[in-house]
């Protein structure tokens, strides 16, 4: 018996537009997961404001939209416990080992030279549009 190989799936060209949703369709505070490239992209709504990055973590390859969405924590001497939490579900935490990335940049505090690739997102006549 042979085992047929599939052919590997093409990659999409740079630059190129892709309608993922209808404004609404992304509740505030929530996200959508989109088949576009190798591992997919994540598209965020963070009060009205729409952000997509890569679903994969450069740590160790996690699914990235898999996790969960959190701010990060400050020093602020006048809080309980010595920390505040500001810029509330602005960062995407990789369910594997909690490295936590801004969805705006892509960047990490954990190891700030290992970004993640984060795409250009506008809305236009109801549509929200990624460039991938």
């Amino acid at each position: 018996m042979t085992v047929e190989s599939q052919p590997p799936r093409p990659r999409l060209a740079a630059g190129r537009e892709h309608v993922v949703a209808k404004v609404g369709e992304i509740e505030p505070g929530d996200h959508k997961l989109v088949p576009i490239g190798r591992h997919g992209v994540g598209v965020y709504n963070v009060d009205g404001t729409y952000y997509a990055i890569a679903n994969y973590c450069p740590h160790e390859g996690g699914p990235l939209c898999s996790g969960r969405l959190g701010g990060r924590s400050v020093t602020d001497e006048r809080a309980p416990g010595g920390a505040s939490l500001v810029e509330d579900g602005q960062y995407i935490y990789c369910p594997w080992h909690q490295w936590g990335f801004e969805l705006a940049s892509g960047t990490t505090a954990v190891k700030p030279e290992w970004t993640i690739r984060t795409y250009p997102v506008r809305v236009e006549n109801d549509e929200v549009i990624v460039t991938a």
